[in-house]
């Protein structure tokens, strides 16, 4: 078994159709074909159902999917740490996180990274906290800004809490205050105008259980905008909107009250896999990381802290 088989089989199984996967690799058919045929005889099992309709896989090809991928990125890894090493001063970091993050955390860190390391290749995948735990878990990605505790006891990954941060209700800037006090009552903000996000965001059951919790139906206008479209809206006064303090920062057309106790917080943490050492890139792409979320939550005051270390 060798990685260029490994890789044939990863490439068909994600594609489901040998000539596709051929093409994608730079190979002749036969020879993929052969790379296959080659792997499962080694392996003595079948792994791969070959019908006209495309190719799925066997139970055995099902178990050795999630294996493929690993080996490959732990031969990915390896190379790039050697390279570094080697004093080419190049590496590449894979980051994920979610768009809360990518437009307010995300975007402070890769500036600083980039000015100080140009030669490191970065790569950035936006997506929900399940689904990039799904990416981190496949070798997909080196490091994960989430904000969920799924993998807090999962094995598979090492999660290291960063920042605990305070849901506050923004309005726009050009309309009167929400209130004159320094915070506002969830039952206060259920009879005014809301954008919400879609069901599958991660922010939207934090919101939906308080106000299911306090037996309050919040009156809402628009439902299922993405974060940057939800701060826009707010901003030319459609409506207000239930958001991570974070957000707020350098968005002189949006104005936050705090919520009166119980507050409603979320914890940013960032994963990676525990079975991978990080190469010296990803290495120093975890201390900027670090590094730039303590810095925001001396900016956001008392609606961000420090998360406590575990």
């Amino acid at each position: 078994m060798n990685l260029e088989q490994l890789s044939g089989f990863v490439e068909v199984a994600q594609l489901g159709n040998f000539t596709r996967a051929a093409e994608h690799l730079h190979l002749a058919q036969p020879s993929l074909s052969r790379q296959i045929a080659s792997l499962e005889h080694d392996l003595g099992v079948e792994l791969l159902h070959r019908g006209r309709g495309g190719t799925t896989l066997t139970v055995a090809g099902e178990s050795l999917l999630p294996l493929a991928r690993r080996m490959l990125a732990d031969a990915a890894s390896v190379r790039r740490e050697l390279a570094e090493l080697a004093g080419l001063q190049r590496g590449r970091v894979r980051l994920g996180a979610t768009p809360t993050l990518c437009i307010s955390l995300v975007a402070e860190v890769l500036s600083a990274f980039h000015a100080a390391y140009p030669a490191i290749e970065l790569h950035l995948s936006e997506q929900g906290s399940r689904r990039l735990l799904d990416e981190l878990a496949a070798g997909e990605l080196d490091l994960a800004l989430i904000t969920t505790s799924d993998a807090a006891s999962a094995e598979s990954f090492r999660v290291t809490p960063l920042l605990v941060e305070e849901l506050v209700v923004i309005s726009s800037a050009s309309a009167p205050p929400l209130t004159t006090r320094d915070t506002i009552g969830l039952e206060h903000v259920a009879v005014l105008p809301q954008i919400v996000f879609s069901q599958t965001y991660d922010l939207r059951p934090t919101t939906d259980t308080a106000f299911q919790t306090a037996d309050l139906t919040p009156d809402v206008i628009l439902e299922g905008a993405e974060m940057d479209a939800v701060l826009r809206f707010v901003e030319r006064g459609l409506g207000v909107a239930i958001v991570p303090a974070m957000v707020l920062i350098d968005r002189p057309g949006l104005r936050s009250v705090r919520l009166q106790a119980p507050t409603l917080t979320r914890t940013i943490s960032l994963a990676r896999p525990a079975d991978v050492a990080p190469t010296s890139a990803v290495g120093v792409m975890q201390h900027t990381i670090a590094a730039t979320a303590t810095a925001f939550a001396a900016r956001a005051g008392q609606t961000m802290r420090v998360a406590d270390a575990r």
